[in-house]
């Protein structure tokens, strides 16, 4: 299989490693409350990454943002006994998306 000429990767180990920890941290420290925190680092890491037609990308989103969303979704999760999951996924997918640019853009 051949490789994208338009999109490229070039995160690593080392510096994925350290981010991983402290989104784990933070949410295992807040009991899960600061979850949207979390989200956000692990985004700006893969941002930071991601080369897409040689320019690369840039995530501009907040866990303060996020974390209007993140309650509501998990008083929804209680309200259909985890029945709302199905949606969490998809709404997050789409804010991340919408929190996406290239670096350098006003």
């Amino acid at each position: 299989m051949s490789k994208s000429k338009n999109f490229s990767f070039d995160g690593g180990a080392g510096t994925f490693f350290g981010t991983a920890v402290a989104a784990f941290l933070i949410t295992l420290l807040s009991l899960g409350l600061a979850f949207p925190w979390a989200v956000v680092l692990k985004q700006q890491w893969i941002a930071k990454h991601t080369i897409i037609n040689g320019r690369r990308c840039k995530f501009i989103g907040s866990g303060a943002g996020l974390f209007g969303l993140w309650i509501k979704w998990f008083f929804l999760l209680i309200v259909t006994f985890g029945i709302y999951a199905i949606w969490i996924i998809p709404d997050l997918q789409k804010w991340i998306v919408e929190h996406m640019e290239f670096e350098g853009e006003i």
